[in-house]
């Protein structure tokens, strides 16, 4: 296996701004790939410029516009002359309101705001980045979510638009198979700079996640750079030789949390 799993490889990864989206960027450069980046704020289209220099290309522009992910997609091509792997990072949070929490005046437009930014945005970045994608035989990766398989860790938008995404990964898996591989990161609960909907007066409020609460099987800090090896896993060729469809769980064993105790030797000393 090569020491750097990227070298050569050129990758697009939308909403990369901040969080576990420039986590993985930092990642990427570092295992040998050159980086394109759709950014919507200007301070980090700002920081991510003067940070990597020539290691990227970057794009100002809104995800959840299909124009904004061709922009990026042309502009990453000219810079670097493909697009081998497709690493999608916009994502907005919902605070956990729940069905009770949403007014009837306000569903609409938080309905919107949310399934546009964790959803459509997507499908608009895949779609932008096909052509490049089959013609290398790349790799998409998406960012789910524990919340795309257990209740409780969002609100009602929130849980339910990540449900979506994980359908996404297992059609598009289906559909563009066997040209391309389509895999996601399902991170656990992270500190980073995810913001709330506007619809919901949350577009001011950034995610804090305390690990401490969650009592998972395995305890881990947690910082966006925590998750990055995962998403350089899944841009390797290497790595997904025969692998499609599927999600790596970096939630510190959430599937595994027993229901007497968190794990099987949480109360011995046979660790110490």
């Amino acid at each position: 296996m090569k020491e750097r799993l990227l070298e050569g490889e050129v990758i697009l990864a939308t909403g990369a701004g901040s969080g576990i989206g420039r986590a993985a960027v930092e990642a990427f450069i570092a295992a040998g790939a050159r980086v394109g980046i759709l950014e919507r704020s200007p301070e980090k289209v700002a920081m991510l410029r003067k940070d990597f220099g020539e290691k990227v290309v970057v794009v100002e522009g809104d995800a959840t516009k299909s124009i904004a992910n061709r922009d990026a997609v042309s502009a990453t091509v000219s810079a670097f002359g493909k697009i081998d792997t497709l690493a999608c990072f916009v994502g907005i949070f919902d605070m956990f309101a729940g069905v009770v929490d949403l007014p009837d005046d306000k569903i609409d437009a938080a309905f919107d705001e949310v399934y546009s930014i964790n959803v459509k945005s997507t499908l608009f970045a895949v779609r932008a980045a096909l052509d490049e994608l089959v013609r290398n035989e790349g790799r998409i990766v998406l960012t789910v979510s524990p919340s795309a398989f257990y209740a409780g860790g969002g609100g009602i938008l929130y849980t339910s638009s990540k449900f979506a995404v994980r359908g996404l990964v297992c059609q598009l898996a289906h559909e563009l198979g066997p040209k391309v591989r389509v895999n996601a990161v399902a991170p656990g609960g992270t500190v980073s700079d995810l913001r709330g909907p506007s619809a919901l007066g949350q577009d001011g409020i950034r995610t804090t996640a305390e690990m401490k609460y969650l009592s998972t099987p395995v305890q881990y800090d947690p910082v966006p750079a925590v998750h990055a090896a995962a998403y350089v896993q899944l841009a390797s060729r290497e790595f997904t030789n025969a692998m499609s469809g599927e999600i790596l769980r970096t939630d510190g064993g959430l599937g595994v949390r027993g229901i007497g105790r968190v794990n099987g030797n949480a109360e011995s000393m046979i660790w110490s």
